[in-house]
């Protein structure tokens, strides 16, 4: 019987050995694609200075210190330093500021990998999940059509080789309203948070009563890439955006049939910092975005940004279980020389501790005789 004891956190959860198999056999898989493609990979710590990491990043989105909404972290007093610290709610501004510190004179583009767990103090009630298993790449000092697209195709081809399949990628421009208002589409500063929210909720009505009825268009410029930018082009009538929209066509064009691509220009959910490309990754099965990523300016240095996280742990809803490697049983004073070869050869093991233990029951599938492994048959 559960007591009020054992109960977890609201947007908290346990993973129990299946569906940690899975997001354990994903994570190596696209952490093997990361450092295939050259990516190295750090690891920030847990917690950090809550100034660094609300003020790190920059960008049109950026909240109001210019950079990650501090209200989301945990944060609490260092009783060493007396300043405040805060629990990280994503990781990309840890390896802004590496970047900017320890690596500030390594070689340009920095190719940097990471994977660990961040921690929201709320959630939404479309994603009640308060903890997260986040793994992504940052290609550090470029920002061009090439970046971008190493940095979408890195992103597909890692969920591919985690077991995902009908993979897409949706495209957004996070700077999109302040573009079109400084000249195409003007638009008073004071109004421009107002017309950004009407967009996010495709709502016409709302958009026209804030004033931003020449962005109208904007709502129906969105759907398959294919038919979506030609929409976008014929609201862009002043080229504000040609070079922006370029861009996206070329970088669609890099990857090809590998992914489903699709284009909601006006897409803000998830991209508190990114700058002129911002991009949304699904599969089948999931329920939610596998990831996301997009082109940022990193705070104090300035430098431009490319990269992408993937929510590892959602990915267990659609990965394939992975393939169990055998469980062979070790009696009481079995060889442990032999044991040690099998483990080698990729068996697992699991050894009796005392009499009376079940081999059957405990999973495994084999025991260790004096003459190898043997099929193990339940107890009578």
């Amino acid at each position: 019987m559960t007591q009020p004891n054992d109960l977890l956190p609201e947007g908290l959860e346990d993973r129990l050995p299946q569906e940690a198999a899975r997001i354990t056999a994903a994570m190596r898989a696209c952490l093997d694609v990361l450092d295939a493609h050259g990516y190295d990979r750090v690891r920030p710590p847990l917690l950090e200075f809550e100034a660094s990491l609300a003020g790190r990043m920059a960008g049109v989105a950026a909240g109001p210190n210019g950079g990650l909404d501090s209200r989301a972290m945990f944060r609490f007093v260092d009783p060493a330093s007396l300043r405040t610290l805060a629990l990280r709610s994503d990781i990309t501004p840890q390896i802004g500021r590496i970047a900017s510190t320890s690596l500030r004179d390594a070689a340009r583009p920095l190719r940097l990998a990471y994977c660990g767990d961040t921690a929201l103090i709320r959630a939404s009630q479309l994603d009640p999940a308060r903890e997260r298993l986040q793994l992504g790449a940052e290609l550090i000092g470029a920002d061009s059509v090439a970046a971008a697209s190493e940095a979408v195709m890195l992103a597909v081809e890692a969920l591919g080789a985690a077991g995902l399949t009908g993979i897409s990628v949706d495209f957004t421009l996070p700077d999109l309203v302040d573009t079109l208002a400084a000249e195409a589409l003007p638009l008073a500063p004071d109004r421009r948070e107002a017309v950004r929210r009407e967009l996010d909720t495709k709502d016409a009505g709302g958009l026209k009563a804030a004033g931003g009825a020449a962005y109208l268009p904007l709502l129906y410029a969105t759907g398959p890439f294919a038919e979506a930018l030609p929409a976008l082009r014929a609201v862009d009538a002043g080229g504000a955006l040609k070079s922006r929209l370029d861009a996206l066509e070329q970088i669609a064009a890099s990857i090809g049939d590998t992914a489903r691509i699709t284009l909601d220009p006006t897409e803000r959910h998830g991209f508190e910092y990114q700058s002129w490309f911002g991009f949304t990754l699904y599969a089948d099965g999931l329920r939610r975005a596998a990831g996301r990523g997009g082109t940022y300016r990193i705070a104090g240095s300035d430098e431009p940004a490319t990269g992408f996280t993937l929510y590892i742990d959602r990915l267990a809803e659609a990965a394939p279980d992975p393939e169990a490697a055998r469980l062979i049983w070790l009696p009481l004073g079995h060889d442990r020389v032999a044991a040690a070869a099998l483990r080698a050869q990729g068996w697992r093991t699991r050894a009796q501790l005392a009499e009376g233990e079940d081999g059957f029951a405990l999973g495994c599938t084999h025991v260790l005789k004096a003459g190898g492994p043997a099929e193990l048959e339940p107890q009578a």
